[in-house]
């Protein structure tokens, strides 16, 4: 059995922050190797023209996730109320943005600052589950009448205390309007933190938004020790429906490299990463 999942490249891959000339002259080249789709990361508002750049989109025909950048000082919870606002701020204009392309998902650790770990015990996590919760609340009512998705993606325990794990994001949106707001995953850090990558998978079912495909050490998909053909056949057994996106960073970025644990090359090149990791994903379920 094939299934055609589109194929998205991060654009975290090559450039961070974007920026419009950076786009215009990344989407056609994408476009060109035969990808269906990109993630872009938001790491300010404005840094591209919205609307100049969902034109290109829709010309060149690419779908597209707008990905959250949980810098420090961004916080839904464990912060000062004024700190959440301003981070809720960020987050509806992530989803105005999203709206306005017409990509209708905004993915990413949307909860607190990639980086920040500390202890949880069980009346921390409770004080904090509420908080997260009571701030999804408002994000689903901006986010809900725009057509738009929320996929809340679990990071590893290097990276975040917060979620680790699918059954923990459960724990606060699994009653939430599932029209809404749902889960995005991550292969990399399922590797690190989930028993199986079919239970995971099976738990997030049709909650399921968005998948993040990389191989073990973070680099091209394929030619790793991730049990793929375990991972597309519970997707099938889900009925999985959206993109999957490979994500991956570059070393030549300093504060992203640090921010990602990327200390040497993955590839031969950044083109290369992509390229090869888009062939394998075509090949392995059978739409190359």
């Amino acid at each position: 059995m094939t299934t055609r999942w589109p194929i998205a490249a991060s654009t975290f891959i090559w450039h961070s922050p974007l920026t419009t000339q950076i786009l215009e002259e990344r989407l056609p080249q994408l476009a060109d190797w035969g990808f269906d789709g990109v993630e872009l990361p938001l790491d300010q508002v404005g840094d591209w023209d919205v609307e100049r750049i969902g034109e290109l989109m829709a010309e060149l025909g690419l779908r597209s996730a707008v990905c959250t950048v949980f810098s420090p000082g961004r916080e839904l919870a464990a912060a000062p109320a004024e700190t959440q606002a301003n981070t809720l701020d960020y987050v509806r204009s992530a989803i105005d943005v999203a709206a306005a392309q017409g990509s209708g998902l905004v993915i990413g650790p949307t909860y607190c600052s990639v980086g920040r770990a500390w202890p949880l015990d069980a009346d921390d996590r409770r004080r904090l589950n509420s908080e997260l919760r009571d701030n999804y609340l408002r994000l689903i009512d901006h986010a809900g009448p725009l057509g738009v998705k929320l996929a809340i993606e679990p990071l590893n325990r290097y990276e975040s205390s917060v979620f680790n794990t699918t059954e923990q994001v459960f724990d606060v949106i699994g009653d939430l309007d599932p029209d809404v707001i749902g889960l995005g995953l991550d292969t990399y850090h399922m590797n690190i933190e989930e028993r199986t990558f079919a239970g995971a998978l099976r738990l997030a079912g049709d909650r399921l938004l968005h998948l993040q495909v990389c191989g073990t050490d973070r680099g091209a998909p394929g030619g790793d020790h991730t049990p793929w053909d375990e991972v597309f056949t519970t997707l099938r057994e889900i009925g999985y429906a959206g993109m999957l996106g490979i994500e991956s960073f570059t070393a030549e970025n300093e504060s992203m490299a640090k921010a990602a644990s990327i200390w040497r090359p993955l590839a031969a090149s950044q083109d290369e990463l992509a390229v090869e990791g888009l062939a394998f994903l075509r090949q392995s379920t059978g739409t190359d």
